[in-house]
């Protein structure tokens, strides 16, 4: 299996996850040119901005730990961007899911907007 069909699987099973918590999914791997979002979906306050990361191991850090500022920063140029296009007026929020071997751990406000609103 190559990265992006590995990718791929690892954005599913995120989303399938995320929907037994009650979240709906409004997007997976939506692309503008300033960069990519794994999942967008909303619960009844929040429009919510979702990195995915796996790693078969550890052995080279946990999964979330490469959500680096760099990440952050075009996460939410893309989010500002989706926003303003979809007229949401939702609150915003940044959320992690981070997938090692078999477990799934969701880190809910994850990080905080970076740069201009």
């Amino acid at each position: 299996m190559n990265r992006k069909t590995t990718g791929t699987a690892y954005e599913k099973i995120a989303a399938d996850y995320l929907k037994k918590q009650g979240i709906r999914i409004k997007e997976m791997n939506y692309r503008i040119s300033l960069g990519e979002i794994d999942l967008i979906g909303e619960d009844k306050e929040n429009i919510i901005f979702i990195e995915v990361k796996y790693r078969k191991t550890a052995s080279y850090g946990q999964p979330w730990e490469a959500v680096s500022n760099h990440k952050q920063k075009k996460i939410c140029n893309v989010a500002r961007q989706y926003c303003y296009s979809k007229r949401i007026k939702k609150q915003v929020r940044y959320d992690i899911v981070s997938i090692c071997g078999e477990e799934i751990l969701w880190f809910q406000n994850a990080f905080e907007h970076v740069g201009a609103w």
